[in-house]
């Protein structure tokens, strides 16, 4: 079954994702375009297993059916592509990616012409095309192939005040993951004091049989440890496709993404003075982000898991900042996607503008807004364990280890909020065959238990 998901749609090389299911997508998604008279897609495409011919297959698919179609010339990170589709003056883009899953996937997303994520809406509309497609006769047409990359490094460098990169000498550890951003940071610092140096640059579609996801510790020990050895003052890491990003500090310590998120939005907002706009974030952030909001009066606004639901937001309202738990964030009037090379540099740029390493960046955070750690667990769920949530969403307990609960919200799953601003997340997920438990408190061993208790109340036994 061809399902979009929170991010597009993913399957299994060979088994889901095979080129009969891509060619049926394709057609649907240019039936969509043509009931909306768009003219002009541009497509990317990751370093996975096939993504190049995947890719080079549904620009041809677009172009017989008589779009003007652009396909990178090699590989692109999801943002790059989101970039052209913005600036380029595309209708539609297409990134032939499987994002962070591990390196069996492969996906399709799709970007609108503002450049973030299609919403459910649009995602909706190929869907109920697919029963269609089989009366399309297409054949094969011409495109044509375009570096994407050099403008999108160059969009990112004009986002940074380049001159701080240039006051002081400065070691970085980038570890792309054998993904799309291998080599882009390296350029986008060309020409600065900065030495970077690059773990995993190199492709490996099998993502050296670990899952491509940057926010998780024990996926990035080779970042953590190669911080230590060469005495870096920052690790940053990027997923599959580029547009998540992971913090490693000057210790070779992992910094959660939900620090990562408020140390965004305070350099934003206090040193580049943005202020403009609403704050969104996705039900899966944490309680520093709220904080941080009261405190520079800037209204947030939550809406469930996905940077589509953000996108949907931007629609309507002026977004400044928008982020989510999964490491993705956005300067939203600049690209509505999230792009893990500007953020992961503009964590570096704040340390530079305060002159601070990233632990006393986390140490004033927390001194200001309170400590918060933060864990997620992903576990294999059955069909039992699903109703077994759904009777916890008609009844959720009151309170839990003296905690009161503050507040219920089931706009994605269900969220628990207890008066001291700890909370709890039970939602399956919509890009894995997984189902997620969040929890977040002030101090380590708290989060440990509630997050046990947690998975007690949907896993019994």
């Amino acid at each position: 079954m061809i399902k979009f998901g929170t991010d597009g749609w993913r399957g299994v090389i060979s088994k889901d994702f095979t080129f009969d299911n891509l060619k049926r997508v394709a057609l649907a998604h240019g039936l969509v375009l043509k009931e909306l008279g768009a003219e002009r897609v541009v497509i990317g495409y990751d370093l996975r297993f096939l993504s190049e011919e995947y890719g080079k297959f549904v620009a041809g698919i677009l172009a017989g059916m008589g779009f003007k179609v652009t396909l990178s010339k090699g590989f692109s990170p999801t943002p790059a592509v989101s970039y052209a589709t913005k600036y380029g003056g595309y209708d539609n883009g297409i990134v032939i990616t499987a994002s962070h899953n591990y390196g069996k996937y492969n996906g399709y997303k799709v970007k609108e012409s503002f450049g973030g994520a299609a919403r459910t809406e649009f995602t909706n509309r190929i869907e109920e095309k697919l029963p269609k497609v089989d009366a399309v006769s297409v054949k094969e047409g011409e495109f044509k192939e375009e570096d994407l990359n050099t403008p999108y490094v160059e969009g990112v460098r004009s986002q940074l005040e380049l001159s701080l990169f240039n006051e002081r000498n400065l070691k970085i550890v980038h570890d792309p993951m054998y993904g799309a951003q291998q080599g882009l940071l390296l350029r986008a610092l060309e020409g600065t004091r900065a030495e970077v140096t690059e773990i995993h640059a190199y492709r490996d579609p099998l993502f050296g049989g670990k899952h491509p996801e940057p926010i998780v510790e024990k996926n990035i020990t080779a970042l953590m440890e190669k911080v230590r050895a060469v005495g870096a003052d920052i690790g940053i890491a990027n997923d599959g496709d580029g547009d998540r990003v992971g913090i490693v500090d000057e210790n070779g310590n992992f910094v959660n993404s939900q620090v990562v998120f408020a140390l965004l939005l305070l350099h934003i907002v206090r040193n580049r003075g943005l202020r403009e706009g609403i704050v969104v974030k996705t039900v899966s952030t944490g309680y520093l982000v709220d904080r941080v909001c009261r405190e520079l009066g800037i209204e947030l606004k939550e809406v469930p898991v996905g940077f589509k639901n953000i996108s949907e937001v931007l629609v309507r309202e002026k977004v400044l900042f928008g982020g989510e738990e999964s490491g993705g964030y956005a300067l939203m009037d600049y690209l509505p996607e999230r792009d893990g090379l500007l953020m992961g540099l503009l964590v570096v740029e704040k340390m530079l503008a305060e002159g601070k390493s990233v632990s006393q960046m986390v140490e004033d955070l927390f001194r200001e807004f309170g400590t918060a750690f933060y864990r997620r667990i992903d576990l294999p769920v059955t069909e039992e364990e699903r109703e077994a949530l759904e009777k916890l969403k008609e009844n959720p307990p009151s309170e839990w280890d003296g905690l009161k609960v503050k507040k219920v919200l089931t706009i994605d799953g269900l969220k628990i909020i207890f008066d001291n601003d700890s909370w709890i997340l039970f939602r399956p997920s919509g890009t894995e065959p997984v189902f997620r438990v969040y929890a977040e408190t002030p101090d380590e061993e708290t989060t440990e238990k509630l997050i046990n208790w947690g998975i007690s109340l949907v896993k019994p036994n």
